[in-house]
């Protein structure tokens, strides 16, 4: 038994701060203000000016792409192209591997003001394949080397660009897809490992993951669920199948479907192709890419609901999120649920019919606040494509929750690296002022609504008796520091079922024998 003392947030229906919780066996037993005799004679620990809060939630990361690209060379804060080329030429002399991974190439960070291309990768790294995926996850450049590996297969695809060697839409998925069927299974596991172990660092205690991105019968979501159901230290992973097939839910008896991929329904604004009502102001123009027609989109949402699964689609641009709205509007009409909790991921550009639907039908989303103001894809630029207007309405986080929206936040790494610290951050002190959140929104989109959105709300997501003890420790208390401060943040200590983060790194074999016998949720 543990008694913790000092700023207690709770988060719970009525955003309580306590000076009292105490712990036992991994079960919070009581939390109050004053102490019960019944637990004096417990330890103590003395929180002073730092404060006790819910284990943070990403309610949206690809985790096997973020795995990968973890263990490979991230460039996004690169200044330059010519900085990217000499962390290329560095890597490339330090790794043997055949085909080689980079990410978070922006042209919008770069003093050069475009993407590094084909040539400029051959010069460095001319005898090994490497891709070099774009800080959205949407795109990618490849030298020639794996150019001529897939060229007769991607050449008459949506999205080829041999001359550069910039990849886009369905070009960028086969080329995705080879990447990820050359990784070693040994290697994605301990991948995996580290990856849990870097965002427990961070204080996240649960990711909900897209997975669905080209292995041989969709491989990558049964190890993901295997992985999932292996975790012993209290680290819980939910697994959403990216995949418009509803039996590669049931199959897997897996209660929600959906992501980006194949449940994405546009692309994105930093490669033209989220899809918008009205087009795209600057020289590019056109109105992006809708990847599906209406009746497609609603046929899934129609089978997935009526399976009894909770659905989330990717929607950027307004016209697609149009679009999922009237989808899961014509499901739910279909065959009504009253605790289905479907969602849209991203909701970048919402529209005024779109949000009365979500309000009306109880449409959750899982939103990026890490996308407001972002370095790889900042104002200016998002200005100079989708003018003044638009670009005030982007991420309205304020609006749905006015609307009694459920917001969750998440990171879609590795877009954005997973740190909750910096989504509250950037929900508080939003530069469009009317959709800034105070900072108790801000923690409950991060903690508990990411624990509604996958029917967790009973067992975690705040500190309350009788709920898993899923806790963090922070340096000071958001409630009360300057809002300005609240990026400076620190987490001091990540505590799952009451116990301080142990590590989850072991063998394979162990691994899989650990998922096979475990009825963990997943």
């Amino acid at each position: 038994m543990k008694v913790y003392h000092g700023n207690i947030l709770t988060v719970n229906a009525e955003n309580q701060v306590c000076d009292y919780l105490v712990e036992d066996g991994g079960r919070i037993l009581w939390v109050g203000k004053e102490l019960p005799e019944q637990y004096k004679n417990a330890p103590v620990t003395e929180l002073g000016n730092k404060a006790l809060i819910p284990a943070f939630v990403d309610t949206h990361q690809h985790f096997a792409s973020f795995s990968t690209f973890q263990a490979g060379l991230n460039v996004m804060d690169a200044s330059s192209n010519r900085e990217i080329m000499q962390m290329i030429k560095a890597f490339v002399q330090k790794s043997p591997a055949k085909t080689l991974i980079c990410f978070g190439a922006s042209p919008y960070s770069v003093e050069e003001k475009r993407l590094i291309n084909r040539e400029e990768l051959d010069s460095v790294c001319p005898n090994q394949e490497i891709m070099v995926v774009k800080y959205d996850g949407h795109a990618c450049i490849v030298n020639s080397k794996l150019l001529q590996k897939l060229d007769v297969r991607v050449k008459n695809l949506r999205g080829y660009h041999p001359d550069t060697g910039e990849m886009n839409q369905e070009a960028f998925f086969r080329f995705s897809d080879y990447i990820t069927n050359s990784l070693s299974i040994p290697d994605l596991f301990r991948n995996m490992q580290a990856a849990v172990d870097f965002q427990a660092s961070k204080g996240i205690g649960c990711v909900h993951t897209v997975s669905g991105v080209g292995f041989a019968g969709n491989l990558d979501i049964t190890m993901e669920k295997l992985f999932a159901k292996s975790l012993t230290n209290g680290f819980q992973l939910r697994v959403f199948p990216q995949s418009l097939n509803v039996k590669t839910a049931t199959s897997r008896k897996l209660p929600r479907i959906g992501g980006c991929f194949q449940c994405a329904l546009d692309g994105c604004f930093g490669s033209h192709d989220a899809s918008l009502n009205a087009p795209y102001v600057d020289a590019e123009g056109g109105n992006g890419v809708l990847y599906y027609d209406d009746e497609k989109v609603t046929d899934f949402c129609k089978k997935a609901n009526r399976a009894g699964l909770q659905i989330e689609m990717h929607a950027i641009g307004d016209k697609a999120f149009d679009q999922a709205c009237r989808a899961l509007k014509a499901a739910l009409d279909d065959y009504p649920r009253e605790n289905h909790r479907h969602g849209i991921i991203h909701d970048c550009l919402p529209t005024e019919e779109g949000i009365r639907i979500c309000k009306a039908y109880g449409i959750q989303m899982p939103v990026q606040s890490a996308f407001i103001n972002w370095k790889q894809e900042p104002d200016e630029y998002l200005s100079s494509i989708l003018g003044e207007d638009r670009l005030a309405k982007l991420n309205p986080i304020r609006t749905f929750r006015d609307n009694n929206i459920v917001v969750s936040f998440g990171s879609d790494a590795p877009c954005t690296s997973p740190d909750p610290i910096v989504w509250m951050d950037k929900a508080v002190n939003n530069p469009n002022e009317g959709e800034a959140v105070p900072v108790q929104d801000a923690l409950r989109m991060c903690t508990y609504n990411g624990s509604y959105t996958t029917f967790d709300e009973q067992e975690r997501g705040s500190l309350e008796a009788g709920k898993i003890a899923d806790m963090v420790i922070l340096s000071a208390n958001p409630y009360t520091i300057e809002k300005s401060e609240i990026g400076k943040l620190k987490v001091e200590q990540l505590l799952l079922g009451g116990k301080p983060y142990e590590s989850c790194q072991c063998g394979l074999g162990k691994t899989v024998l650990k998922g096979l016998r475990s009825k963990a949720k997943a």
